[in-house]
C-alpha cells in the first residue's frame, strides 16, 4: 500500500495533468471572441490552436530526459509556472505573434503533465500497482477536460473569456506552489542511460512498422484533437443551433467516453487477441459516426448527438492500443522511447488537423463578415470537418494490414 505522502505527491502532480487539459481546450470555448479581438481568420486561428501541439509534441522526449535527471519536483513545478506565466502573456498582449508564442509555451509546459505523474508513480509507488495508477492518472486528468468544457463555458458567459483566462493563470501559480512543497527532492542522476538513447532512437526510426503506426495514430486523432479540443463547440453552435454551454457539454462527452474507453478496449483486445483489428475498427467506426453527424446537417437530437460523441470518446482510446502494440514489438530497452515517439507524433496530429481545418474554412468562406471579423457559415464548418472522418478511415484501413508485419517484427525483436 503506498504511503499518504506518495498519494499526495501523485495527487498534486495529477492536478497539473488535469490543469493542462483545461488550458488545452480553452481556446475552443471562445473561438469567435479570440478571432474578433485579434482580427484573425480561421487559418490564423488554426495556427494558434496548432501551436499548443507543436510545443507539447516537441517537448515529449526532452521532458522525459529532464525528469530522469532532475526529478518531478523541479521539472513539473517549473513547467506549471511556465504555463501560468504564458497564460498571463496571452491575457496581456495585443500582438498576435506573442499570442502564438504563449500558446506554444503552454503546450511545451503541459508536456510534463502526464510524464511527471508517471515519473512519480515509478519512483514512489510499488511496481505491482503501476498499471492501475497510470489508469487512474488518465481518468483524473480527463476530468480536467470534462470540467474545462461546460463549467468553464458558464464562467465565460458570466465573467468574459479574458477574466476567466486570468483566473486560470492565477490557479496555475497556486498549483506551482503546491507541487513544489509536496513533492520530495530527487537526487540527480547523470543520465547513465544517455549513451544508448541515440542508438535506440536511430533504431526506432529504422523500423517501418513503428513509422506506419505513428502515421496512422496521427490520422485517427482528429475526433479528439481536431474536434473536441477546438473546433467542435463552434461547429455545434453554428450547425446544430446549440448554446455555448450545450455545445461544450456535447464535446466533453468525448472525454467522458475516454474515461472508460481505455480499460474496455484493452480488455476486449487482450481477451480476444485482436489488438490490431480492434485498433482498425476504432478508426473506421469513428469515421462512420462523424460522417453521420456531418451528413445530418444539424438534424440529430441533443441526446443522440451526446451518445454518439460518448461512443467516439470510447473509440478515441485506440491510442492505448497503439502504445501497447509499440511497446510489445520492440526490445524492452526501447519501450519508453517508443511510447514517447508515438505520443509525440500523436500530438502533432492536433497541429495537422487545426491547420487543415482552418485553411479549408477560409477556402469555403462566402465573404460574410462583421466589421473586420470573418463569419463562417454551416457549410464552411461542415466541409472543413470532413477532414476528420476521411483521415480516420484511412488510418483504420491501414491498420488492417499491419498485423502480419507487426507480429514478424515482434518475434525478431524478442529473439
Amino acid at each position: 500500500m503506498p504511503s499518504i505522502q506518495s498519494l499526495l505527491m501523485w495527487f498534486f502532480t495529477v492536478l497539473f495533468f488535469a490543469y493542462q487539459f483545461i488550458m488545452r481546450v480553452f481556446p475552443g470555448l471562445c473561438v469567435s471572441e479570440i478571432m474578433h479581438k485579434y482580427q484573425v481568420d480561421a487559418t490564423d486561428y488554426g495556427l494558434l490552436a496548432s501551436m499548443y501541439y507543436y510545443g507539447y509534441a516537441g517537448m515529449q522526449i526532452p521532458i522525459a530526459l529532464l525528469l530522469d535527471r532532475y526529478g518531478p519536483r523541479l521539472v513539473v513545478s517549473l513547467c506549471c509556472l511556465l504555463c501560468s506565466f504564458s497564460i498571463f502573456l496571452f491575457y496581456w498582449t495585443d500582438h498576435w505573434s506573442l499570442v502564438l508564442a504563449s500558446r506554444f509555451l503552454i503546450g511545451g509546459g503541459s508536456a510534463a503533465g502526464f510524464l511527471g505523474a508517471a515519473k512519480v508513480i515509478s519512483l514512489w509507488f510499488p511496481f505491482r500497482i503501476y498499471s492501475r495508477m497510470i489508469g487512474l492518472t488518465f481518468s483524473f486528468g480527463l476530468l480536467g477536460a470534462i470540467y474545462g468544457g461546460l463549467p468553464v463555458s458558464k464562467l465565460i458567459l458570466l465573467y468574459g473569456w479574458e477574466n476567466v483566462l486570468l483566473m486560470i493563470g492565477v490557479v496555475g501559480l497556486f498549483l506551482t506552489g503546491l507541487i513544489a512543497i509536496s513533492l520530495k527532492t530527487y537526487k540527480p542522476s547523470f543520465l547513465h542511460e544517455s549513451p544508448s538513447f541515440g542508438k535506440n532512437f536511430k533504431s526506432l526510426l529504422s523500423m517501418p512498422i513503428i513509422l506506419i503506426m505513428a502515421f496512422c495514430n496521427l490520422l485517427m486523432v482528429g475526433p479528439l484533437e481536431g474536434f473536441a479540443d477546438v473546433w467542435g463547440v463552434s461547429y455545434l453552435i453554428k450547425v446544430f443551433a446549440l448554446t455555448q454551454p450545450e455545445a461544450s457539454f456535447i464535446t466533453s462527452a468525448i472525454f467522458t467516453g475516454m474515461l472508460i474507453g481505455g480499460p474496455v478496449l484493452a480488455y476486449i483486445s487482450e481477451k480476444l487477441n485482436v489488438i490490431y483489428q480492434m485498433t482498425a475498427l476504432c478508426g473506421i467506426l469513428m469515421a462512420i459516426l462523424f460522417a453521420v453527424v456531418l451528413l445530418s446537417q444539424g438534424n440529430l437530437t441533443y441526446t443522440i448527438l451526446y451518445i454518439m460523441m460518448f461512443v467516439v470518446g470510447i473509440l478515441c482510446c485506440y491510442q492505448v492500443l497503439v502504445f501497447s502494440i509499440g511497446a510489445t514489438i520492440v526490445p524492452s530497452d526501447m519501450r519508453n522511447i517508443t511510447v514517447a515517439f508515438l505520443n509525440c507524433i500523436n500530438m502533432l496530429g492536433g497541429s495537422f488537423f487545426h491547420t487543415m481545418i482552418g485553411v479549408l474554412m477560409d477556402q469555403f468562406w462566402t465573404g460574410e463578415a462583421e466589421g473586420a471579423t470573418r463569419l463562417y457559415g454551416a457549410h464552411a464548418y461542415t466541409y472543413a470537418l470532413w477532414t476528420i472522418p476521411i483521415a480516420a478511415f484511412t488510418g483504420g484501413a491501414i491498420f488492417l494490414f499491419l498485423k502480419k508485419s507487426g507480429k514478424t517484427l515482434g518475434e525478431e525483436a524478442h529473439s
